[in-house]
């Protein structure tokens, strides 16, 4: 079984109406900045950018 050592869990907040709507994890060791995806958001009903935040 693999460790999850290296891998962090992230939430992809949309970067319009600033909802939560994604979590996903990377490993942080092979990628050191922020990660920004395209993704669909619901409360804007549109593709926008969705950007790395915390998890609370």
């Amino acid at each position: 079984m693999a460790k999850k050592g290296n891998r962090q869990i992230f939430y992809l907040e949309c970067s319009t109406c600033k909802n939560r709507n994604y979590v996903t994890s990377k490993n942080v060791i092979n990628t050191k900045d922020k990660l920004a995806l395209k993704k669909f958001c619901n409360i804007c009903r549109q593709q926008t950018l969705h950007n790395e935040a915390k998890i609370k």
